[in-house]
């Protein structure tokens, strides 16, 4: 009877490197595909409250926003952008 031993070493920190590298690339993948934000995308994407949007940035002229019916639709990519300048300005 042949036995074959086999020793398997793994390099921790390229795995997890390699492990981060694939969610951060599925999760711009996922991200990418959204075209429109609710107010829940909203308030999970800046880490705020929905009344700590409204008293800092909501109101701003430039904000983009569409109301249809009675619910906020923000587009992706634009308010990004927004959020992004908006807060380079509060530094």
């Amino acid at each position: 009877m042949l036995i074959a031993l086999i020793e398997l070493q793994v390099d921790q920190s390229k795995l997890k490197q390699l492990y981060e590298e694939a969610i951060h690339k599925h999760l711009d993948e996922l991200d990418s595909e959204k075209v429109y934000w609710d107010s829940n995308e909203l308030k999970r994407r800046t880490c705020m409250s929905w009344n700590t949007i409204q008293n800092t940035f909501f109101f701003e002229e430039d904000f983009p926003k569409v109301k249809l019916g009675g619910k906020w639709y923000f587009p992706a990519e634009e308010t990004k952008r927004f959020l992004n300048e908006w807060l380079k300005q509060r530094r």
